[in-house]
């Protein structure tokens, strides 16, 4: 039963890495800074980073590898939240709805980021109903 669930485990990290790089590459051509590197050999990759620019010293960053699943935001350099496992993906994924479906400001070709949303809109969590 074990070497089952490590081997669906690498399986979720590997889907998770082409889902971050495709994430990355979506939100750059949109005009978005993002980036994401994957670690690994190329065909057996075993974890990613992704960090996406959320304007005015705000950043979001996921981290996915065999040691686990991470979400971490921060703001002029200080962590604001930190999500891991389950979590971690639930707030990639509704944040990258956000990024995605938020046009960006015309200046946002002189200054990189995402001005037009507020801070708040992307740091706090829905709560549950």
């Amino acid at each position: 039963m074990f070497p089952r669930l490590a081997e669906q485990y690498r399986s979720l990290v590997r889907d998770l890495v082409m889902s971050l790089q495709a994430l990355a590459s979506s939100l750059q051509k949109r005009g978005h800074v993002a980036t994401c590197y994957g670690c690994g050999d190329g065909s057996d990759c075993q974890g990613a980073s992704f960090v996406a620019d959320l304007g005015e010293n705000h950043m979001v960053r996921f981290l996915v590898s065999d040691f686990g699943i991470s979400w971490i935001e921060s703001r002029d350099g200080h962590e604001l939240v930190k999500l891991e496992g389950a979590e971690a993906i639930q707030e990639l994924h509704r944040v990258a709805a956000i990024l995605q479906s938020t046009p960006l400001p015309a200046k946002a070709a002189v200054r990189p980021g995402i001005d037009a949303m507020a801070p708040t809109q992307l740091g706090s969590r829905p709560e549950a109903a």
